[in-house]
């Protein structure tokens, strides 16, 4: 993938946006920062650092990237807390906090923490806290999930590391907590110029539909996502049924995996169990670099869904709407924050509620593509990775001047 400057982002968000990073990147020259998560491939949070990191460095902020190792044991309890933390009953016996804690230790032993921010995104890495006091870094935990109704006992455990951070950031102000430490909103972003956003010809589309054997022959609704019980394919294929007694669709569910995520082909097996026998339904496994692909889908998609159950944020809905595409998504984690109904896109609480907006924004052209319009707006106003920069860019200044009182104009 070619360098993108922070430059080529100004004919998109404006010459005065740009230069207002170069100004507050100004007062960060030499500081060091290090991002640390669980995978590099896979996920919103590979994505967004993937993005984000070679734009700070292209204003002068050394920032750095490191990925923590463990075995299948390591990442099978990581996702049981990961479904843990988004409200899924779970014991926690002490076999598997000794896992967890175990191989993030032994993660301790070659990781650099000698920097002046260090980010720990998600609960996988969050027990590097333990060096702090070995630092002179300011330690902020990022996390992307929705914590809105944690299992407690799980959250009881990791609010034992996340109250000796310095600062938490979380997606939603529905997923702050009672902390002793600060808290900030920190909307995740998407990168307009990213091979998954960027404007592609419609002869390049066309060919990923016949790669994949999709006809174009009638309305195409697309969800896409990892295969995760917690994104609800099988909700989302009950709702297509529904709506397709009334009208005409094809459905296209595709994803991927995450390298931290065990449970990816489980689910994949499951949907295609319950599409079997319907030539409409398009179950599409992609690999991480299917960025083009997943692009491609949804530009030829009439309309967009993220049925998720939980959800931290759904970057998938940020790129339907900055696609001008209407959207359908349900009343969790951060999509609200995203959706403003009948405005941006449609909220829906139910597979019955799913299978209604369908039938109304394919049977409804003109208000869908009012919807679309709007969205995009709204996403180059407050989603896209410059608006992301410039909260860092922020967060850094504060974590500089602890106990002072900044007005940045």
């Amino acid at each position: 993938m070619a360098f993108v400057s922070l430059t080529d982002y100004e004919p998109i968000v404006g010459k005065q946006c740009i230069e207002e990073l170069y100004l507050l990147a100004e007062g960060l020259k030499g500081k060091r920062i290090k991002m640390v998560n669980s995978t590099a491939v896979g996920g919103g949070v590979a994505e967004i650092l993937n993005r984000i990191i070679p734009l700070l460095n292209d204003l002068g902020i050394t920032t750095l990237w490191t990925v923590i190792k463990g075995g299948e044991d390591f990442f099978e309890v990581t996702k049981k807390i990961h479904n843990a933390l988004h409200g899924e009953g779970l014991s926690f016996p002490p076999r598997m906090k000794e896992i967890f804690l175990e191989v993030s230790r032994e993660n301790l032993r070659y990781i650099d923490l000698e920097q002046d921010v260090i980010v720990i995104h998600d609960p996988q890495p969050i027990v590097c806290i333990e060096s702090k006091d070995r630092t002179h870094a300011k330690w902020v935990w990022r996390c992307h999930i929705d914590i809105s109704n944690p299992n407690e006992e799980v959250w009881d455990f990791l609010k034992g590391y996340v109250e000796h951070y310095d600062v938490a950031l979380f997606s939603s102000p529905r997923f702050s907590k009672q902390l002793s430490i600060p808290q900030f909103l920190f909307f995740p972003s998407i990168d307009p110029l990213s091979d998954k956003n960027r404007d592609l010809e419609p002869e390049f589309i066309n060919q990923v539909l016949d790669r994949f054997h999709i006809p174009q022959d009638k309305p195409i609704v697309t969800q896409i996502s990892r295969f995760d019980r917690l994104k609800d394919p099988l909700g989302v294929i009950q709702a297509y049924r529904l709506a397709k007694r009334y009208t005409d669709c094809r459905l296209i569910l595709a994803g991927g995996g995450a390298s931290d995520d065990p449970e990816g082909e489980l689910v994949l097996d499951e949907v295609r169990a319950e599409a079997k026998g319907d030539p409409d339904i398009h179950i599409l496994s992609l690999l991480p670099t299917s960025s083009l692909e997943i692009n491609a889908l949804q530009r030829a998609s009439t309309l967009i869904l993220q049925k998720s159950i939980r959800e931290g944020f759904g970057l998938t809905v940020t790129e339907a709407l900055w696609k001008k595409k209407p959207t359908i998504g349900s009343a969790v984690g951060g999509i609200p924050a995203q959706i403003i109904p009948n405005f941006t896109g449609a909220l829906v609480h139910s597979i019955e509620g799913t299978a209604y907006q369908i039938r109304y924004l394919l049977s409804n052209p003109e208000i869908a593509r009012k919807l679309g319009e709007c969205g995009h707006e709204y996403v180059k106003e407050e989603f896209l990775i410059t608006q992301a920069l410039r909260r860092y860019l922020l967060l850094f200044h504060v974590l500089s001047h602890p106990g002072e009182r900044i007005i940045f104009l």
